[in-house]
């Protein structure tokens, strides 16, 4: 493995440790090497803490040797003053003469600047050094500045003949009708607490009651999103409680005196997904995850409105009930959790 790619793989190593608790910032990973030692290294943990190069430079003992060194990071350094001072600026400052980066920052606010500011620095700029996997790390980073939407993960279940729920027959709790093991639910909400948001439709609430919370996982709830065209969830449901923030699409905006309940107005009969996604967008969530029901995740889908899709098949049979979405998969990898099967399938190559 070349020199360049081995220190950029420590920088998106280091990147993940920060996947959930970033937004609205990119996850970046940096490593400062001497001599062919890493001598300091350090990711983004947080939005207003400080960035992945601070972190770095902060660890090295010998602040010297930062003028003979290489500073390896994942992303374009900053260029700009946000909630925190130009990471170029620290750089410069500090003298490191060599930059490595591993992909062109796709934010407007720096896109190509930062490189150009240490290149007039005179300092020795390399990019493009495992360009597609630093893109593949903030794939929700650069879906949303170049597409301008979230990036969406469909997450299902279904039986093992293709229903994702029996025949409804009254029940005594509004609780759900489990298809997987604990396994695949404990994973689903470590999945909830990487994304932003969390969608679902209305009559997941009004069946099943969910909290659509990470309390099977260490990490933050993401932002409750619910599809409710005609008022008809309860309002001693969970999504109510104002315990996480929750936006409810609505025929019309409604008046909330919770802090922590936000009503959006959508026309119901036309690009339904679309129009979600782009209130979403403007509200700065970058990511979401739709877990359901069968309506809410075929409209996303027949709209071709969807980056990934993480489908389980259970060990169970319904023989009749309501149907799994119809979607084509490409692009499968397979996993087994216990005796759940875990399909994924990307909707970009």
């Amino acid at each position: 493995m070349k020199t360049y790619e081995k220190y950029m793989l420590r920088c998106i190593e280091l990147a993940k440790n920060g996947l959930g608790t970033t937004y609205p910032n990119p996850l970046v990973g940096s490593v400062i090497v001497y001599d062919g030692k890493i001598i300091g290294e350090g990711w983004h943990i947080k939005s207003g803490s400080p960035h992945a190069e601070v972190n770095a430079v902060n660890s090295v003992k010998d602040k010297s040797l930062l003028r003979k060194s290489t500073l390896y990071v994942s992303l374009e350094p900053c260029s700009h003053f946000g909630k925190t001072p130009p990471c170029c600026d620290l750089i410069i400052e500090n003298e490191i003469p060599n930059v490595v980066i591993g992909t062109v920052d796709p934010n407007i606010k720096v896109a190509g600047k930062g490189i150009r500011k240490l290149i007039e620095a005179g300092k020795k700029v390399t990019v493009g050094i495992l360009e597609d996997e630093c893109k593949e790390l903030n794939k929700r980073f650069f879906t949303f500045h170049e597409k301008k939407r979230p990036y969406v993960i469909l997450k299902w279940a279904e039986s093992k003949d293709g229903f994702i729920a029996p025949i409804k027959i009254p029940r005594k709790e509004r609780k759900p009708v489990w298809i997987t093991n604990e396994f695949s639910r404990q994973l689903v909400h470590k999945w909830r607490s990487e994304e932003q948001a969390i969608l679902v439709g209305t009559n997941t609430i009004v069946d099943d009651n969910p909290k659509l919370d990470v309390r099977d996982w260490v990490g933050n709830n993401p932002t409750r999103i619910v599809l409710d065209p005609n008022n008809r969830i309860l309002k001693d449901s969970h999504v109510f409680d104002n315990q996480i923030k929750t936006i409810i699409f609505s025929k019309s905006i409604s008046s909330s005196t919770k802090e922590n309940i936000i009503f959006e107005g959508i026309n119901f009969e036309q690009n339904v997904a679309q129009q979600i996604l782009k209130i979403l967008y403007k509200r700065q969530i970058q990511s979401v995850i739709i877990e359901g029901g069968n309506q809410t995740l075929q409209t996303f889908i027949d709209e071709n409105l969807w980056d990934e899709a993480r489908l389980f098949i259970g060990n169970k049979s319904f023989e009749s009930g309501i149907k799994a979405p119809i979607i084509a998969l490409k692009n499968i990898e397979k996993q087994s959790i216990a005796n759940d099967e875990l399909l994924i399938s990307r909707n970009y190559d």
